[in-house]
């Protein structure tokens, strides 16, 4: 996986960059010579487009960002392919929102997408769908949606490119001494006092966005690679992965990646509602690996269905995790408290588990 941002796609005045492109299309045509599927997270529709409709800067309204949008996607992956085609590639664009990830379906129908084009040996290009994305279905920039696709996909790898050669003890901007780390092992809170708000006129986002992504990537188990992607050695990408890029390796190999149910309960499902469950509970979900009983409970808040995620806190207000129930609140509140024969006597349940093992995710991962 591998993402691109605006400021390497695009020249001084904000419009597209082709020489900067057919750059980068060339080091994913040599990537693919030894790495059969690539997918790639591009920025650049917004910058791209623009200028076309006359703007001399980056729009700052919404619907001026969604008109340029609805303009340079068209440009981008009409350049995309055009280079692509050079090298004997295909590209498949395919636009995403935040409610994509949060509806299963749509999530499930994402990776069936995605996984067919590279069973077909084409090179998905990715980027959000600014054009109809508003408010809490959005993103907030393409570093967060590599992550997420990575993860759906789990890559054996994610490269962020940017105009940076990765995270700094301090601003290079305003300190010409300032070293780069060569591996970050852990997002601890002393890594993240070293991430920058700054951003380039034609970006988005800065290393603090960038590290929210590492984390997430992390801990579903994909390690990250966040540096310079600037210059047009067609060799720059691979170096990557023989350890030789220019830029900060982050990475646990004690982190083994999580399954695709467990990352949407994780990060993507809408939760309907809240379970507090006792201390008995908590150790039997958190420290023994077992399914969620109705005896375990102790209060319920919203109203949800079968099937819909819940959030569950333990009796001193602390989430733990995330699970899918397999009772509606209201037949929960009939039977909290009762024991697996009181259950089985009180309403027709199938499961009797409240939330099932394989439906939990603690709150490490959540």
């Amino acid at each position: 996986m591998v993402k691109i941002g605006s400021a390497l796609l695009t020249d001084p005045e904000g419009g597209l960059s082709s020489e900067k492109l057919e750059g980068h299309v060339a080091a994913l045509s040599q990537l693919r010579n030894s790495v059969p599927e690539v997918v790639l997270v591009s920025s650049g529709a917004v910058a791209a487009g623009y200028e076309r409709l006359n703007y001399t800067a980056r729009p700052r309204t919404v619907v001026a960002k969604q008109a340029c949008a609805a303009v340079g996607q068209g440009l981008l992956i009409q350049a995309y392919n055009g280079a692509l085609s050079r090298h004997g590639l295909t590209a498949g664009q395919v636009l995403l929102t935040r409610g994509d990830f949060a509806r299963r379906e749509s999530y499930n129908n994402a990776l069936n997408t995605l996984s067919l084009l590279l069973e077909k040996g084409i090179v998905p290009i990715i980027n959000e769908n600014d054009t109809v994305a508003v408010g809490e279905l959005t993103f907030g920039e393409n570093d967060l949606l590599a992550a997420l696709v990575a993860t759906l996909l789990q890559a054996d790898y994610l490269i962020i490119l940017s105009s940076t050669a990765g995270l700094y003890r301090s601003d290079p901007s305003g300190d010409s001494e300032a070293q780069a780390l060569d591996r970050v092992d852990e997002i601890t809170p002393e890594i993240r006092a070293m991430a920058e708000d700054s951003v380039s006129p034609n970006g988005t986002g800065g290393m603090k966005a960038k590290l929210a992504a590492v984390d997430l990537a992390l801990s579903m188990g994909v390690p990250v690679f966040i540096g310079d992607g600037s210059g047009s050695d067609p060799d720059k990408i691979r170096m990557v992965l023989d350890g030789k890029g220019r830029g900060t390796y982050f990475g646990n190999p004690r982190v083994l990646p999580v399954g695709r149910k467990r990352q949407w309960i994780a990060y993507h499902a809408n939760v309907a509602g809240r379970i507090t469950i006792d201390d008995g509970a908590s150790r039997a979900l958190c420290e023994q690996g077992k399914s969620l009983l109705p005896v375990g409970l102790s209060a319920l808040e919203g109203d949800f269905k079968a099937g819909d995620v819940v959030e569950v806190f333990c009796l001193q207000g602390s989430l733990i995790g995330k699970g899918i129930v397999n009772y509606s609140s209201s037949d929960l509140a009939k039977v909290r408290g009762m024991n697996t024969s009181q259950v089985k006597q009180q309403i027709a349940q199938e499961r009797v588990e409240v939330i099932h093992r394989d439906d939990w995710v603690h709150c490490k991962c959540s």
